[in-house]
């Protein structure tokens, strides 16, 4: 992992805030229904139909329109990419009959719940965000073929539904800024990238099935512990438990588990810093760390440890 990547992950997906502008400001926004006109305003990039017979515009763009029903976009089946960002939208059902989607946004709505189902027929969507919204668990969504699912900025407190069966292909998954307080419920063999600062999480349960796990970041939650983490998660690289509770060395034994892979670790902002050898303890631990808190791992440390 690059100098650059670390500090990517630390900071910018750390710090990163959830603009939620559109939810909440139906005061401020004329809400209307989705009429041609609009669609036809929204529409870019000619590309060919699926027999290659006919062409088509496959993208249409609807951020910031005001929309409270979107029941006329059912009809364009060809669209492969979909920016519904900022609107007032609550119901995605219209979007079932799509089944050519590749890429949808639907940031800053008031999604609630997947009532009806509305991407069970979506065989082919890989990249799907909805940060922003008012969803309180993942009951009804699904996604074969998603490799990149971002809910963060709801209030989502369970994490039901996440199968492997279900989400298959997935390797992001983005939970920023919800009401989690376990990592409970995540049963996804392919994750590589889990991301779920700003909760508050205070027990790590069920990670034994993340076996391809790269980076998890669990950046301002409330772990006193970080018993949780198993053997099993043999590609572990980049650990962040910035701003959480973190007391003593015996809180952070069980990194012991994922010492052969772990590569960049940042423990700043919890009370353990202040412990006598902080980095000779955490070095003697993980023999293989590259970075600790953003400073890279001196030799003499190495040595030292």
């Amino acid at each position: 992992m690059s100098d650059m990547e670390e500090d990517v992950l630390s900071d910018v997906e750390g710090d990163e805030e959830t603009h939620q502008e559109g939810v909440g400001e139906e005061e401020k926004v004329q809400v209307c229904h989705l009429t041609l006109e609009t669609i036809s305003k929204g529409l870019s990039l000619l590309c060919r139909t699926g027999n290659g017979l006919g062409h088509a515009f496959v993208k249409i763009d609807l951020k910031d329109c005001g929309l409270n029903d979107i029941t006329a976009i059912s009809s364009f089946i060809y669209i492969r990419f979909l920016d519904l960002s900022n609107n007032q939208l609550t119901d995605l059902s219209p979007l079932a009959s799509l089944t050519q989607l590749l890429w949808l946004k639907v940031d800053n709505n008031a999604v609630a719940c997947f009532n009806r189902h509305p991407f069970e027929k979506l065989t082919y969507l890989q990249w799907l965000s909805m940060a922003g919204n008012r969803l309180t668990d993942m009951e009804g969504l699904v996604g074969p073929a998603l490799e990149s699912l971002n809910l963060a900025g709801n209030g989502i407190q369970r994490l039901n539904g996440l199968q492997g069966s279900c989400f298959a292909n997935l390797v992001t998954l983005e939970l920023r800024g919800n009401n989690l307080d376990t990592t409970d419920g995540i049963n996804l063999p392919n994750l590589q990238h889990l991301y779920l600062a700003q909760n508050s999480i205070k027990h790590l349960e069920g990670l034994e099935g993340l076996e391809s796990l790269i980076t998890l970041h669990l950046r301002d939650n409330q772990l006193d512990t970080l018993e949780g983490l198993s053997s099993n998660m043999k590609c572990l690289q980049y650990l962040n438990v910035r701003g959480n509770v973190l007391l003593d060395k015996k809180a952070i034994q069980s990194l012991g588990r994922v010492s052969k892979t772990l590569k960049a670790l940042v423990l700043s902002e919890n009370p353990l810093m202040e412990t006598t050898d902080y980095r000779l303890s955490v070095l003697i631990l993980l023999p293989q760390l590259e970075r600790l808190d953003k400073d890279p791992v001196s030799p003499e440390e190495m040595t030292e440890a």
